[in-house]
């Protein structure tokens, strides 16, 4: 079986060799810039859904340069109207005005819950996060923040505090006033019970570690509607419901943590906190929002966004006229070309598929996760439960030998993690699942 033919011809490579820039990263770049795989892969091209090596060999991309490629790689209504913007003016900073940091603040505005209005824009996840925290902070004149166990928010001083996988995490960075609670991690509940007869003790935690470990009021509660590094935990219906609640009954507002679950990418509804059926505070964004240039936001009330003003706050390159422009073309690309739509359907497919898969192959845990934000947890014993993580290494690479590209993700780095650009096809689809399906047969012939 063969990627799926494609109408894109790769231009021929004239830059460095491989072996070249190996060379210069090695002696430049600092070793904590990390690569996948034994032999890293260099890109050299990218359209739509694939990205090209310095050979021209093809590859899908299924993890869409960690899940930041939303409508695909060099999308060329976005390209045309970033290549003008740039021809015309790159760099003034928010200080003078330009029409299109507006308009993109009006569009963001439109797609969200009733009163989220303002937006403050970024150049990451990390520091949309950071204002986030500072806004609840000085607006509640509480210092205490929940998040939750197996999250991920960035790796800024206070959002590597609200990071909570220990891999993550630098000994000497310790933020005070961060707590963690229960994630709804029901494949690996910490009371070892079952939904729903578990009664969401998971989510009821909350308040006990608000009681005991803060003044028992908190300045906000944080999380990913479905975890994303910690591999697509998508928790029961009611969690985040049960969670809102005993927050703002501690005085404290309610955050959803969309830089990997927003802009369509769950299929059902634009943002990923909706499927709870929940209404947040604010809402962080970063990754999708741009296709891949970057650039962050966080999105608040009229109220919540005043405290901005409590003292001078300045981003230099967050309203940049070029990333605007991307970001506002993003979102017209969604609503256009059905990008939200595509990921429900394409998204379910691929989820069937795998469901599929895991009934033949023992070493697949559980599939989880909604439209195009997909997760497999491996293990070695569905019983015990133990991570397969050198096996999703395994996986990972001869998966990469067949042409496909994915991540990895949770505590033990054995969830396969799934997030192509949103435009993938079913034939692209199916074509991963093969793949996996003939590399889980191999693994288990050893």
């Amino acid at each position: 079986m063969q990627l799926p033919i494609i109408n894109h011809q790769p231009a021929p490579y004239t830059g460095p060799s491989r072996a070249e820039v190996i060379a210069l990263r090695k002696q430049y770049v600092s070793p904590g810039v990390i690569t996948y795989y034994k032999e890293p892969l260099m890109i050299v091209e990218g359209k739509m859904q694939y990205v090209w090596d310095e050979t021209g060999r093809r590859y899908l991309d299924a993890f869409a340069g960690i899940v930041t490629v939303s409508v695909g790689h060099c999308h060329p209504k976005v390209l045309e109207k970033v290549q003008a913007q740039s021809g015309k003016l790159q760099h003034t900073t928010t200080i003078y005005l330009n029409p299109v940091l507006g308009q993109f603040a009006e569009k963001l505005a439109s797609k969200m819950p009733d009163g989220l209005t303002r937006s403050y824009f970024t150049n990451s996840g990390s520091e949309a996060n950071e204002v986030a925290i500072l806004s609840a902070r000085e607006h509640t004149g509480n210092t205490d923040v929940i998040a939750l166990r197996n999250a991920y928010h960035g790796g800024t001083s206070t959002t590597m505090g609200l990071t909570a996988h220990g891999t993550w995490k630098f000994k000497s960075n310790q933020t005070l006033g961060i707590h963690h609670t229960h994630a709804g991690y029901c494949y690996r509940c910490p009371y070892g019970l079952e939904y729903p007869s578990c009664d969401l003790k998971c989510a009821r935690d909350i308040e006990e570690v608000i009681r005991y470990q803060t003044p028992g009021e908190v300045a906000c509660f944080i999380g990913e509607p479905i975890q994303g590094v910690g591999g697509a935990v998508t928790p029961p219906k009611e969690y985040f419901q049960i969670i809102y609640e005993i927050v703002r009954k501690y005085g404290g507002l309610c955050y959803a943590d969309e830089v990997q679950g927003g802009f369509g990418r769950t299929g059902e509804h634009y943002w990923s906190h909706q499927h709870w059926g929940v209404k947040p505070d604010g809402i962080t964004m970063a990754k999708g929002i741009g296709n891949g240039i970057p650039l962050g936001a966080f999105t608040t009330t009229e109220e919540i966004s005043k405290v901005m003003n409590n003292r001078i706050h300045f981003n230099t390159f967050g309203g940049n006229p070029v990333s605007m422009t991307q970001g506002l073309a993003t979102l017209e690309v969604i609503d256009e070309e059905g990008i939200q739509e595509n990921a429900r359907v394409v998204g379910g497919h691929m989820k069937d598929s795998l469901l599929a898969l895991q009934e033949k192959h023992p070493i697949i845990g559980e599939v989880r996760g909604l439209g195009l934000m997909l997760g497999v947890e491996l293990v070695r014993d569905r019983k015990t439960k133990e991570p397969a993580n050198t096996e999703a290494a395994a996986v990972m690479e001869r998966m990469k030998d067949r042409g496909v590209l994915l991540g990895k993700g949770g505590l033990y780095g054995n969830t396969l993690r799934i997030k192509p650009p949103m435009c993938i096809t079913k034939d692209d689809s199916d074509y991963l699942t093969a793949m996996l399906d003939e590399v889980f047969t191999e693994l288990q012939k050893g």
